[in-house]
């Protein structure tokens, strides 16, 4: 779905900093881990793992951040899906109290490496949840005590419907919640900020090198159309683009279509009017809207996330009315930008972080079902402990949920849950 052309036409892709090339792997290497995949999940694993002293060769089929990481609406929102409590069955309530507080952590593990590292990444701070209806309004009181109750230590602020023109000129919503310790930034400037954070800690990245075949075993071999990397342990970290490449894992992530817009710059006066504190915007719809202004002042726009695998011949008009319908006033400005690219959904919108059972020494990350942004870089340090450490915690908590593998096959797979998204949607508009 994520073609060389929606890449380039990106927002992101135009500002990029540091957007210069790794080379090709070529000829026979050998290092302590291999990650594949240039996106969060597999740089961060790649620095975590240098910083724990083992070598780290990482394999990109593309470029670094070209896939969902490098596309995405750059909301570093905290949580790590849907409503984890479901889950104390298969990890007792001190694994969902784990949950929680990872969802919160991640937000911070981001902050800090931003900070850290001096990244330059248009890191703002402010958040607000949409609601829809007023039951969804209510339901954020309870989510505000929750979040009280787990001691989490940023401001948190209920806005009432008649006073929503305060975060956002638009009529569309029953109320809001305010999050000052979730924000928004740059997604492609800092991942290509941090492969060159990994690369100053001795960290061997190559691009344009797509993974050909893995020979299990010990060592793990991964050979690539020019060159071979053997390795004590491996990392899988290619998400919606793992493909064929690990037959075990690949249908338990569904590879869906997300679509972004940008706008032409916006005067001073209408950014302000728009969104009034700069903060990111996301509401509860099953196909929700998510948008924030960009340092230059653009409104980027996204959602529409589809499950038929069939991309809209034009995203700008696909996504236009979708833009109109919650500002109105901006009828007749222009869209600079559109893009779209594949996030990995899993059938319990909860992230699988684990081990191969037949192949101990290979370890994989994936399917952040839209919360990509903080829970890769909280999974890359889970990753680093077990494969450093030889066991992690978190990694155990993570690994005790269940996925199911989605039905159909490859070729049903994605019309059959674009079917059963279509009920929800319908069930959402008939109330």
């Amino acid at each position: 779905m994520a073609s060389a052309q929606q890449h380039t036409s990106s927002y992101y892709a135009a500002s990029a900093r540091g957007l210069h090339p790794y080379p090709t792997l070529d000829g026979q290497l050998q290092a302590d881990v291999c990650v594949i995949g240039g996106g969060f999940t597999g740089v961060n694993t790649a620095i975590e793992l240098a910083q724990r002293g083992l070598s780290v060769i990482l394999l990109e089929g593309r470029r670094i951040g070209w896939g969902a990481s490098g596309r995405n609406g750059g909301q570093l929102i905290r949580g790590i899906g849907h409503d984890v409590s479901g889950f104390a069955r298969y990890v007792g309530q001190d694994g969902v109290r784990y949950l929680e507080r990872a969802g919160i952590d991640s937000v911070a593990l981001v902050a800090e490496r931003i900070a850290t590292h001096n990244i330059d990444c248009d890191l703002r701070w402010g958040f607000c949840e949409l609601a829809n209806t007023p039951a969804q309004f209510a339901a954020f009181e309870e989510e505000q005590h929750h979040l009280a109750e787990l001691g989490y230590a940023h401001e948190t602020r209920l806005v009432p419907p008649e006073r929503m023109h305060e975060v956002v000129a638009s009529d569309r919503y029953a109320g809001g919640l305010v999050d000052m310790g979730s924000g928004h930034l740059h997604p492609l400037n800092l991942v290509l900020a941090e492969a060159q954070l990994a690369t100053s800690l001795g960290v061997r990245i190559f691009e344009q090198s797509p993974v050909l075949e893995i020979v299990h075993g010990q060592p793990v071999r991964v050979r690539c159309a020019h060159g071979t990397v053997q390795a004590d342990s491996l990392v899988l970290g290619c998400n919606a683009h793992l493909e064929d490449l690990e037959p075990r894992l690949n249908g338990k992530v569904l590879p869906a279509g997300s679509y972004v817009v940008a706008t032409e710059p916006l005067s001073a006066e209408l950014a302000q009017q728009l969104i009034p504190q700069n903060m990111a915007m996301c509401d509860q719809k099953v196909g929700l809207d998510y948008y924030r202004l960009t340092a230059d002042r653009r409104l980027l726009f996204g959602g529409a996330c589809h499950y038929s695998g069939r991309d809209p011949q034009d995203i700008g008009a696909y996504m236009l009315p979708k833009v109109l319908k919650v500002f109105p006033q901006l009828a007749g400005v222009k869209l600079d930008y559109q893009w779209g690219g594949m996030i990995g959904i899993t059938a319990n919108r909860f992230p699988q972080v684990g081990r191969l059972s037949q192949q101990p020494n290979v370890f994989y990350a994936q399917g952040y079902s839209g919360h990509g942004l903080n829970v890769t870089h909280w999974t890359a340090k889970l990753l680093a402990e077990a494969i450093a450490v030889g066991q992690s915690r978190g990694m155990d908590v993570f690994s005790a949920v269940p996925h199911l593998t989605f039905p159909g096959g490859k070729a049903l797979r994605s019309p059959l849950l674009a079917l059963g998204m279509l009920w929800y949607r319908l069930r959402e508009v008939l109330g």
